[in-house]
């Protein structure tokens, strides 16, 4: 056996811009959506393609969601998939909001870094053509989102899911 290291599967390569300062005290935000953006794209056989994340605060990820989705209000996470992959293959945008997500981790227990995976993971679903909008879409993706978490060694987002198919 030789010494090298065992080889990795690609991933999409992953570009983080951080928008707000809010950020900076999570030191493992960006190595946490590095590795979902990876765990997802494995799960996919998803290797080619570059993401780009914002991770910004309420005031911006506000006034897009008031542009693109017509709701003048604060969301966790936004996504934005490439109109047209061009020869580089990029797949999209994702915005996280800083204090929304913060939020949700105290009003559901979450732990930040699970739910930051969380978010990453489903923007990136987005971007790769998943959505929630029918029921049995909403189970697929929430399963996928489960089955993705697990390899990340976190809790399962959808604890409830039993209970409530379909619900987010």
């Amino acid at each position: 056996m030789s010494g090298a290291p065992p080889r990795r599967a690609p991933t999409p390569s992953v570009d983080i811009q951080i928008q707000s300062a809010l950020w900076h005290g999570e030191r493992a935000a960006e190595q946490t959506v590095r590795n979902a953006i990876a765990a997802a794209a494995a799960a996919l056989s998803t290797a080619e393609g570059e993401v780009a994340i914002l991770l910004t605060d309420d005031e911006a990820i506000r006034a897009l969601n008031r542009q693109w989705r017509g709701i003048d209000k604060p969301t966790n996470v936004l996504s934005f998939p490439a109109a047209s992959p061009g020869i580089a293959r990029f797949l999209g945008d994702i915005v996280i909001a800083y204090e929304t997500l913060k939020r949700e981790c105290g009003e559901e227990g979450r732990e930040f870094h699970h739910h930051l995976a969380h978010l990453t993971l489903h923007g990136f679903l987005h971007l790769v053509g998943y959505d929630h909008e029918a029921d049995a879409d909403a189970v697929e993706m929430e399963g996928l989102e489960s089955e993705i978490m697990a390899r990340l060694n976190m809790p399962d987002p959808y604890p409830r899911r039993d209970l409530e198919p379909g619900k987010a």
